[in-house]
């Protein structure tokens, strides 16, 4: 079952967004601020973040760089969803990190694609690394002991 933290200051946003993620098989957690983001990072462990941009403590920019400049963290996916859409907060989110962007309001039908999407490219991922193990560990047996 896939985790899903829905960090927004917005407690109608953080609603609306958990009730678009009804029909997902999925847990979810909702993080308030910048800090309860990366703290429910650390402890809930989630697939995917959905992120607002603009809320207290620390800014949605500044979670997404901390998230993905983490060797672990880093595979979490992350979609920004945010008020702002301009061309340059757009670039700002890209810069951070951000696996995708959504601009607000948040239309239920693209929301749960983009979800769907992010969640499938995570699981081919996963699986990527897991093929990548399993070679090193087989090249690992196959060479001579000494």
């Amino acid at each position: 079952m896939y985790r899903i933290l829905i960090a927004d200051d917005n407690a109608a946003n953080r609603e609306l967004l958990e009730a678009y993620l009804a029909n997902f098989e999925c847990v979810t957690e909702i993080a308030v601020d910048g800090q309860d983001t990366l703290n429910k990072a650390e402890s809930f462990k989630p697939d995917l973040i959905l992120l607002d941009v603009m809320m207290p403590k620390r800014s949605g920019f500044e979670v997404c760089r901390e998230l993905k400049s983490d060797p672990v963290k880093k595979k979490i996916m992350i979609l920004m969803v945010t008020a702002l859409n301009e061309l340059g907060d757009i670039e700002k989110a890209v810069a951070a990190g951000t696996d995708d962007f959504l601009s607000k309001p948040v239309n239920r039908v693209e929301l749960t694609k983009r979800v769907e999407n992010m969640l499938r490219l995570k699981d081919t991922g996963d699986e990527l690394e897991r093929l990548r193990s399993y070679i090193r560990e087989m090249e690992d047996n196959a060479k001579p002991k000494k």
